[in-house]
């Protein structure tokens, strides 16, 4: 059984020329933890993973692993085992010589090396395709290649760089579950960076949202979901994202697009300008609420998303299939109150 391994950063900082990649960056990986790294391109997930690989280094700041700095140590003193985007598979090899490169790399024994790729290859279901070269293979087989060739020195750290990207969509589902049963047996910390909310959401046991070369928030995927810590996190996460409009509150009372309503006592407030956030799937379109105009519905399979026109404000919905509308027409509006998100005027988390 593999000894995972904890990873921290204190304060790391990372430029580029004039460019803050990172900014003060703090991070705590538990052992044993599928952590994802979650964020729009260029938001600085990647630049830390590969600072937790040894493959950047940093200028600023303490990155430990098992409690130990190796801010300064090399990539091979790590103990830790990388998957690329690309698969980064060597073409001139068989299957089996990639998977058993890293282990010839550190002078592993010929019969060792056969019985750890047979393993590995075996996890991955790949171990009837020892002999075909990468050029002969799918791509899921490719990244199946990947993965074995990562697993197969048992490290202590298993960093993903938007491994599944290359994949087709149904493939992406299948390797999800796959992936995380494997993490789960190999009992291995895993790092993993994307820009996939849905894939982050399934596989996680918790995730950082990096938003401009910061961490804006630390959790669960249910946490950050149903709490999200800002406007920009809530407008990240879901699919649609969350509906954020303008509002005032008073106490228990809600002005919206020059309608009021009375919340639940605990949503409360002392008098303010706000920013009030609802989720497609808590809106709801029926015979009462706010007049609303439809401006397209699309429909997806078993639900519906429906673009609305609120006064100036556009609201996305997300209703069950069997509802239909028509462009133009105008409907009613009411929104779940036990799901409201309420932000301040800046974007601050108040409720």
């Amino acid at each position: 059984m593999t000894t995972s391994a904890s990873v921290r950063l204190n304060n790391v900082v990372k430029r580029f020329g004039q460019t803050v990649a990172l900014h003060d960056t703090t991070l705590q990986i538990h052992p044993g933890e599928f952590f994802s790294l979650l964020g729009p391109s260029g938001s600085g997930k990647t630049t830390t993973l590969r600072i937790i690989a040894g493959l950047e280094s940093v200028d600023g700041g303490v990155v430990e692993i098992d409690g130990k700095d190796v801010t300064f140590s090399s990539a091979s003193d790590r103990d830790v085992a990388m998957v690329f985007q690309s698969y980064a598979l060597y073409p001139h090899m068989t299957v089996g010589e990639n998977i058993a490169f890293p282990l010839r790399m550190i002078g592993t024994r010929r019969a060792e090396i056969t019985e750890k790729v047979q393993f590995a290859a075996d996890r991955v279901r790949i171990g009837h395709l020892l002999h075909r070269r990468p050029g002969q293979l799918s791509g899921g087989q490719q990244q199946r290649c990947a993965l074995a060739r990562a697993i197969v020195r048992s490290p202590r750290l298993f960093l993903l760089d938007e491994a599944l990207s290359n994949l087709d969509a149904r493939l992406r589902l299948e390797t999800r579950a796959e992936l995380k049963q494997l993490q789960r047996t190999l009992n291995v910390t895993s790092v993993y960076v994307t820009h996939d909310q849905e894939e982050a959401m399934s596989l996680s046991d918790r995730m950082a949202i990096f938003m401009d070369g910061r961490i804006v928030q630390i959790g669960s995927p249910e946490e950050v979901f149903t709490a999200p810590a800002s406007v920009d996190v809530a407008g990240f996460l879901g699919s649609p994202p969350m509906n954020l409009l303008p509002a005032r509150i008073s106490g228990t009372t809600l002005l919206l697009a020059g309608n009021t309503f009375h919340l639940p006592q605990e949503m409360a407030l002392p008098e303010q300008e706000i920013t009030l956030g609802v989720r497609p799937l808590d809106v709801t379109i029926g015979p009462t609420g706010l007049p609303a105009r439809v401006l397209l519905s699309e429909l997806l399979g078993e639900t519906t998303i429906v673009d609305l026109r609120l006064e100036d404000h556009l609201i996305r919905a997300r209703v069950p299939q069997t509802q239909r509308f028509q462009e133009g027409e105008m409907v009613s509006l009411s929104f779940d109150q036990r799901k409201l998100h309420l932000f301040t005027k800046e974007g601050e988390r108040l409720r």
